[in-house]
């Protein structure tokens, strides 16, 4: 029994505290899935709400799994996973059987399940939880209850400190498509051998007031009385999506620019603001007058949004203002505004608001050596990451190599 205590208490925090650390890792990511549930089951007036929910969230997946598998606080801990369990298993059965958003993000972008999938993990987790609500009692306490509280609450904090980083200063891990490095135009391609999505098409045609369904090995290609109302095509078997699959850029003309911009041979800037309207005007105008720098220095400089005509209008400023997908520009950077450097189709450079190398940096000779450079500016992420983890570890082995037997 004491075995099975064991694994099913390294089991049940280590994938909880894995859970909340790639949640934490793209804040916006799991507020974006949020918004998407709240979509699904009409509670649009939550939206708003989205971010906030989602840091409550994957702090508390984090703190439960944290106090679980270390033993502070772990009948605290075995509460806090059992509730999150109590309420996420019935309701990942929900979206198994009317799968309303195909991926529940509980690993976030790091790990993809299907629904399925996710109720059946659900479920391996609850009978482990199980069993160790049945040995709480022989839980041991680490240090005083006011110092393990103590603990609880610094590590608490700290984690959602490290959130907020990877809001500022974009992922420490990038989990999405477009990476530094990435070739778009790719990361669009279908490789050879992949099965393709298939349709089942469906011909309505009418004949002396009647109208009939045809497939296309039936339909009245030889009966001239028969006249085409409209057809219907009906996806039966999903087939490989490639990870870039919803990349493209549209002048206010119509004209699509995707190719042109994908295949310029020098340096291309992309401002990229989700909507004009909800970013900060401060950032906005910074990113702008970056522009005209870049365009003067002959670095190509366009604007993404998915803002419509009328907030686009506001400010055209003689920049080339493009539309393109929302969920696309979401994609591709977590940042309002964010920036993508390209250079024949290839992500060179990938910044946030507040990572973007000063103007003086977008120079007549920019090379790949100077944007290497530019790309290493994530040193306080880097270090806070490094300080944390190293607190995890000091507390881990303190928790381990802990003396103290009373019972918590």
């Amino acid at each position: 029994m004491k075995i099975l205590l064991l694994v099913s208490r390294v089991i049940v925090g280590i994938v909880f505290m894995f859970s909340g650390v790639v949640k934490a890792i793209d804040p916006l990511g799991s507020a974006y899935k949020f918004s998407d549930y709240f979509q699904a089951f009409n509670l649009i007036f939550l939206k708003p709400f989205s971010l906030f929910l989602a840091v409550i969230l994957f702090t508390a997946e984090f703190i439960s799994g944290f106090s679980v598998f270390t033993g502070y606080r772990q009948k605290a801990g075995l509460w806090g996973v059992g509730l999150l369990m109590l309420i996420f298993t019935p309701l990942t059965l929900v979206l198994a059987l009317t799968n309303p958003v195909s991926d529940c993000g509980c690993f976030g972008d790091a790990v993809h399940l299907t629904n399925w999938q996710t109720f059946g993990k659900n479920i391996i987790l609850a009978i482990m939880v199980l069993i160790l609500f049945s040995g709480k009692n022989n839980a041991k306490h680490i240090l005083t209850p006011n110092k393990e509280w103590l603990v609880i609450l610094t590590v608490s904090i700290l984690f959602v400190i490290f959130s907020l980083l990877n809001i500022r200063y974009l992922q420490l891990f990038d989990f999405l498509p477009y990476k530094s490095g990435t070739s778009i135009s790719e990361g669009m391609k279908i490789p050879e051998g992949k099965p393709a999505d298939q349709y089942q098409t469906t011909f309505i045609y009418e004949k002396n007031g009647l109208q009939k369904e045809f497939t296309l090995e039936n339909y009245p290609a030889d009966d001239s009385a028969w006249k085409f109302v409209d057809q219907k095509s009906v996806l039966i078997k999903k087939g490989y999506q490639p990870p870039i699959h919803d990349f493209s850029i549209t002048a206010k003309d119509g004209t699509s620019l995707t190719d042109m911009i994908l295949s310029y041979p020098g340096y291309t800037l992309l401002l990229i603001s989700t909507k004009l309207e909800q970013a900060d005007k401060k950032h906005l105008e910074k990113g702008f007058e970056l522009g005209m720098h870049c365009l003067d220095k002959g670095i190509d400089f366009v604007v993404l949004t998915s803002s419509g005509s009328d907030e686009i209008n506001k400010y055209s400023q003689n920049l080339t203002i493009c539309t393109a997908d929302e969920a696309a520009l979401k994609t591709i950077v977590r940042s309002n505004p964010g920036y993508l450097l390209l250079r024949n189709g290839v992500i060179a450079g990938k910044w946030s608001w507040a990572t973007i190398p000063s103007k003086t940096e977008f120079t007549e000779d920019l090379n790949k050596q100077k944007v290497d450079s530019m790309n290493k500016k994530r040193n306080i992420l880097i270090v806070y990451s490094s300080a944390l983890s190293a607190i995890m570890l000091f507390l881990l082995i303190s928790s381990i190599f802990s003396k103290q037997k009373g019972i918590s």
